[in-house]
């Protein structure tokens, strides 16, 4: 990961004296991608090196994240970080369940991702077992870099995905294997 930031390319279009047009799906794209507001659901280390994303060596706010929302009403990305035992797993889902669309998911560490090293009766092995997850982000804990990689993925994500992605059937399909409606 370089430490240059970078700068928002005008997308295609049409360029005249005093005017600009292009789609209005790659305009929503760009505003989505440089506007996430996470909903942190930190339950152990990965939530401290998170932490260390919103100071000032880190700043996370230089990609458009800097209000975290605790509020699953006003996010659209939630980031899972730590360990997450299987009595959680219904609050993550209902949070999850909770934010309107578009949202993206982010699994932070090896426990979120995998369970980590607690292969163990009461730990999820892996938040993607309740929710689909969009970006896995390794490590344990991972360094505040690699929250940031996963989120700039995020943003990939966002300025890509068509604004009727979420009414196919693919995703339907994706969402009702996780028997959400």
């Amino acid at each position: 990961m370089s430490n240059q930031i970078k700068t928002i390319e005008a997308p295609e279009g049409f360029e005249g004296s005093g005017f600009f047009a292009t789609s209005f799906e790659k305009v929503i794209g760009i505003a989505r991608s440089k506007s996430l507001w996470p909903l942190p659901f930190a339950t152990s280390c990965c939530g401290i090196e998170f932490m260390a994303t919103m100071g000032a060596h880190y700043d996370i706010s230089r990609f458009g994240s800097e209000r975290p929302s605790f509020s699953p009403r006003q996010a659209d990305l939630l980031m899972v970080m730590g360990t997450i035992a299987k009595k959680m797993a219904p609050v993550v889902k209902q949070v999850y369940l909770q934010m309107a669309e578009p949202r993206w998911v982010i699994a932070v560490g090896a426990c979120a991702s995998s369970g980590g090293v607690f292969d163990t009766y009461s730990v999820l092995q892996g938040i993607d077992r309740v929710i689909p997850v969009d970006v896995y982000v390794p490590g344990c804990p991972p360094r505040p870099e690699q929250i940031l990689d996963g989120l700039m993925q995020i943003q990939e994500l966002a300025v890509n995905e068509s604004l009727r992605r979420r009414n196919t059937s693919e995703y339907q399909a994706l969402l009702e294997s996780y028997n959400i409606q």
